[in-house]
């Protein structure tokens, strides 16, 4: 039997972060169009003040779920040795309701708006079982890093 765990994908594969900048957790499902991704707050996390999530680590987390819409292009083999730099390039909208705090487990959805070649513009919301936490409209740039 086939557990919830199973099902999870390793956001390493998509973004090129690691920490103490990564962000993400796992991408719970992706698609070219959307994506969805899980995030638990820890007290080691640089963007954590005070036993809060900080607005900075919301809007880099929102950042990062997004990117791996486009970064899925780049890393579609997670064996290739892959380089990709990007740029948030326009914030759009930034709207924080609430921050969580450490021990909690966040919940993103981003859509894509928008794409031209390795430019998108992407909307995204972060939950905390149903409360909204932040909401985003971000354009993102990535490039594959030539060697």
């Amino acid at each position: 039997m086939e557990s919830k765990e199973d099902n999870l994908i390793n956001i390493h594969h998509f973004l090129p972060h690691r920490k103490p900048m990564l962000m993400a957790d796992y991408i719970l499902e992706l698609t070219p169009e959307k994506v969805v991704t899980s995030f638990k707050i820890t007290s080691d996390n640089i963007f954590v003040h005070n036993n809060e999530f900080l607005e900075a680590g919301l809007i880099e987390h929102s950042a990062q779920t997004s990117s791996s819409i486009l970064g899925q292009s780049f890393f579609a083999n997670p064996e290739s040795n892959t380089k990709v730099i990007g740029f948030i390039t326009n914030i759009k909208k930034i709207e924080i309701f609430a921050l969580p705090k450490v021990g909690d487990k966040i919940i993103s959805k981003a859509s894509l708006i928008s794409q031209y070649e390795n430019i998108c513009n992407i909307f995204c919301e972060t939950f905390l079982h149903e409360e909204l936490l932040i909401r985003t409209e971000i354009s993102l740039f990535i490039q594959e890093l030539k060697s």
